[in-house]
């Protein structure tokens, strides 16, 4: 009599898919992965200003569900206006993001909004990263999921990370003096939808080589 024997193997969960961009002062990485599912120190989203008229998205909708609503309700003119550079920084509920802080940047009106704005965008990441003492923050734009879609996320990603590497250097120059006593940022993980992983990479690269000149 034969006995069948059941190998019950384990099944290993897909890691989300990422890009290292080369060159760049400090590791970049280009992640595949929505805001609402990555488990970070500290996430940062973006938000334009706080209107019925401007609707959430994809990842955005992900996030606002995940929070119990919390974004529907702080998206007020008298709670968060969204106005350009405006943060709010949050600790999530438990059992909700898998990031231990949510920092959340107003983008300011979505009808005067240019790829333009994110250079300021990308000094407050580094900035309020530093200050937290988050020495690896993740960052997704959220510029499509706010709604707006006439711009290429490569646009939008190169004027982050040349705001972003402009303010780093500017704390680089400030702690050599003994001048600055946040904490230095050391590593970037910028997220992306998969169709635009290509173009996003392309944007930062872009910013890195203009960085290095």
């Amino acid at each position: 009599m034969l006995l069948g024997v059941l190998l019950l193997v384990p099944v290993s969960r897909a890691q989300p898919a990422g890009i290292d961009v080369a060159g760049a002062p400090m590791p970049i990485r280009v992640l595949v992965q929505s805001p609402a599912d990555t488990t970070t120190d500290l996430q940062v989203i973006c938000l334009f200003r706080s209107s019925p008229l401007n609707q959430l998205h994809g990842s955005l909708i992900e996030t606002n569900e995940k929070l119990n609503g919390l974004l529907d309700r702080i998206r007020d003119p008298d709670r968060f206006r969204g106005v350009l550079g405006e943060t709010l920084v949050m600790t999530p509920p438990t059992g909700s993001l898998g990031a231990h802080r949510l920092l959340i940047i107003g983008l300011g009106d979505t009808q005067s909004f240019s790829p333009q704005c994110m250079q300021l965008i990308g000094e407050i990441l580094y900035a309020e990263a530093s200050r937290l003492g988050v020495a690896r923050p993740f960052f997704a734009p959220t510029i499509l999921d706010g709604g707006v879609n006439k711009f290429t996320t490569g646009e939008v990603a190169e004027q982050v990370i040349g705001g972003f590497l402009r303010a780093a250097a500017l704390d680089r120059l400030l702690r050599g003096q003994n001048l600055s006593d946040g904490k230095p940022v050391v590593a970037l993980t910028y997220l992306a939808g998969a169709k635009n992983l290509d173009s996003t990479r392309a944007g930062i690269e872009r910013a890195v080589a203009a960085a290095s000149k």
